[in-house]
């Protein structure tokens, strides 16, 4: 067995454990959803890359276990939208464009289930700052891949659009904020940006990643 995979297994069993003394269902859909959900967690800032890469291989395969299993629910579209494309990002820019489509197709199953979802309206604003971060050479190939029109419809606008409604849904998550920040930044809104990443600063630790982002603002901040 690799020393990646048993890291995922060692670090998923104690999570589980520590929420409950009772066996989990590992069949259930809300276990999977919730397997999925950490092992994203877990990846998102890991220093190994085999760690890390091990850990998005197996928030991909638990999502996509969780929609098998209830595909009318918009948690586990969400999270395999969620586990593809924080592995994506992770990625150089042509491959990113690879996984494009589905993480896109998986955040836009999950709002028509819940249209108010912050998280799949977080991952379609980022989708769509990620495509117009693309230089003009992987414009090219991203348009060819995922098809004029589908390409025609990113947007700073839409990244904008989306991650205010997240904020706006969830107000008190960091993350949400965070993208958004970074969306202004970009557009040239640097106080709107400032904004943000000040009242990161003085936001409590609440969620798993919540200090990495609150250290990530704070470094954007002094380069904004």
């Amino acid at each position: 067995m690799k020393l990646g995979k048993l890291f995922v297994m060692l670090a998923l069993a104690v999570t589980s454990v520590a929420r409950s003394q009772t066996p989990a269902d590992t069949t259930s859909y809300a276990w999977l959803v919730s397997a999925a959900n950490d092992a994203v967690d877990k990846a998102e800032f890991n220093p190994s890359a085999e760690q890390r890469k091990a850990l998005y291989r197996s928030a991909e395969d638990y999502a996509r276990r969780a929609v098998a299993a209830n595909p009318d629910d918009a948690e586990g579209h969400f999270e395999l939208a969620r586990a593809i494309g924080r592995n994506a990002q992770t990625m150089g820019s042509r491959d990113r464009v690879k996984f494009a489509a589905v993480v896109r197709d998986e955040a836009l199953a999950a709002l028509k289930l819940d249209p108010k979802h912050a998280g799949a309206l977080h991952v379609l604003g980022v989708w769509n700052a990620e495509v117009m971060r693309l230089n003009g050479f992987t414009r090219m190939i991203a348009k060819n891949l995922l098809g004029g029109k589908v390409f025609g419809e990113a947007s700073w606008d839409n990244a904008q659009k989306y991650l205010e409604e997240a904020v706006a849904i969830e107000p008190n998550r960091i993350t949400h904020r965070l993208d958004l920040a970074g969306v202004y930044a970009d557009r040239g809104m640097k106080e709107r940006a400032r904004k943000e990443y000040e009242w990161i600063a003085g936001a409590p630790i609440v969620e798993y990643n919540d200090r990495n982002y609150k250290e990530e603002a704070a470094r954007r901040l002094k380069e904004l």
